[in-house]
């Protein structure tokens, strides 16, 4: 006697939701592109150009530029200048505390102007890295130098001010020594600002260099850069008087003016930049 074979039977209750699950997936799997179909589309982005855009980062530094020049302006030319004198300290310090809420906000410009010069050096840096990476990395440490010499030069601004407020710490002092301490403190502050401007002169030394060099931007802004940025190599020798500090400070805020001015308004040629680029890249 032949045994018939045994055939497994699939209940209707498991069989039709079975089958809408193997229906749905054919028909996924028909709608769903080959892979090779999107390989296209994965090479299209992997060529897009790397890096930052070139326009926004030039506006942003230029942007940048402006507030640091407006921030130095506002606490040095109009705040400081107007409240210290050098060769009266008790006229000092009586205008540090008459005037103290303005004296704390042109300290707080201060550090408002330094974080903004910090960040346009990091902006130039990746502006300017097409042209040389190396040169520009260089430019960018020499200028963050001076900015931190010169902010922390700015914790001798601030430091009178509690020298003068009659602190009980400092009670062994007369008030006439207070006033030369405070007018001493003020002094340094001076002094490492000045320092920083020669760091400044450097990196501005590089970065004309480098605009000179470029291709998407005018090369007369690098001469004028140049030209602008040697006069503050003279901090380097503080007994040095020659140029003079006001037509230093006079010749480049008209050529900051002139570079914030392009900067803001035309920015780079974006395809001579991303061409540089491209060709720097390769050079790496």
């Amino acid at each position: 006697m032949t045994i018939p074979p045994f055939v497994p039977t699939i209940p209707p209750f498991v069989a039709m939701p079975l089958a809408a699950l193997l229906r749905g997936t054919i028909v996924r799997r028909m709608n769903t592109p080959h892979a090779s179909a999107l390989q296209p589309q994965f090479d299209a982005a992997a060529r897009q150009p790397a890096g930052p855009r070139p326009k926004v980062t030039a506006r942003a530094a230029g942007v940048l530029v402006l507030m640091t020049i407006l921030g130095g302006i506002f606490a040095q030319a109009f705040v400081s200048n107007a409240l210290i004198s050098f060769t009266d300290a008790t006229a000092t310090a009586n205008n540090i505390l008459a005037k103290r809420s303005l004296f704390e906000m042109s300290f707080t410009v201060y550090l408002i102007e330094m974080t903004c010069q910090i960040a346009s050096a990091a902006l130039f840096y990746l502006l300017l890295r097409p042209v040389s990476r190396n040169l520009a990395l260089v430019a960018a440490f020499i200028e963050l130098s001076g900015s931190i010499i010169k902010t922390m030069s700015r914790l001798f601004y601030i430091t009178p001010l509690f020298v003068l407020s009659g602190t009980t710490a400092l009670n062994a002092f007369s008030p006439e020594q207070l006033r030369a301490i405070a007018l001493l403190l003020l002094k340094i502050n001076d002094r490492g600002a000045a320092m920083a401007l020669a760091f400044f002169g450097v990196s501005g030394l590089l970065h004309g260099y480098l605009i000179f060099r470029s291709t998407f931007l005018p090369r007369a802004l690098g001469i004028l850069g140049m030209i602008a940025s040697a006069g503050w190599l003279r901090f380097f020798f503080p007994a040095l008087r020659i140029p003079s500090f006001t037509f230093i400070a006079v010749l480049a805020l008209l050529v900051a003016a002139v570079e914030i001015f392009w900067l803001i308004v035309f920015g780079v040629d974006e395809e001579k930049w991303k061409e540089q680029h491209r060709l720097s890249m390769q050079a790496v």
